[in-house]
């Protein structure tokens, strides 16, 4: 069932049949840099699991992103609820398969999602967090109208890490 669709491409949920090409995301150390590690076949399970258990939760998660043309996933995109310094956001995200970054997909899809986050959702307000060194994804981040908000660190697997928190306030 499409969620969300753009000239290029839909959004649908993620299901268990798309572990392999969630791997190809995930597992690739180039694209999940800021991460600081590519994941294992478990942590990429257990990704998918969480987002599963987020469409029941909040109606919202990473979305699979799927380009109309060759129907392949390229991507994931979506709405996630998470905590900067122990606040609630609503933040959008967006992981891309190398093969296809420089095509605008990440922000053609993340614009979808917060279109979708204020006129569907009502909120007032999304956020993305990002590493201050992927100047990528903050590129897309202010394309999207966003701006810095603060800085803060995040905790991730026993390290700290300095993240920048854009927002975009309707």
């Amino acid at each position: 069932m499409v969620i969300l669709q753009t000239p290029r491409l839909y959004m649908r949920k993620i299901k268990t049949d798309d572990y392999s090409s969630v791997c190809a995301i995930l597992q690739d150390i180039e694209v999940m840099y800021a991460w600081e590690h590519a994941f294992s076949n478990e942590e990429v399970v257990q990704w998918i699991d969480k987002n599963i258990m987020r469409y029941n939760r909040d109606r919202y998660s990473y979305w699979a992103v799927i380009e109309k043309v060759s129907n392949k996933l390229v991507g994931v995109t979506g709405l996630i609820s998470e905590q900067a310094d122990d606040e609630n956001y609503v933040g959008v995200g967006y992981i891309y398969r190398k093969s296809y970054w420089g095509n605008g997909y990440a922000f053609e899809a993340a614009s979808a999602c917060v279109d979708y986050a204020f006129n569907s959702l009502h909120l007032n307000e999304i956020t993305a967090q990002i590493r201050p060194e992927n100047k990528a994804s903050r590129k897309v981040a202010e394309r999207l109208g966003m701006s810095i908000k603060k800085q803060f660190i995040k905790h991730y697997k026993n390290k700290d890490m300095p993240h920048l928190l854009y927002s975009r306030i309707l």
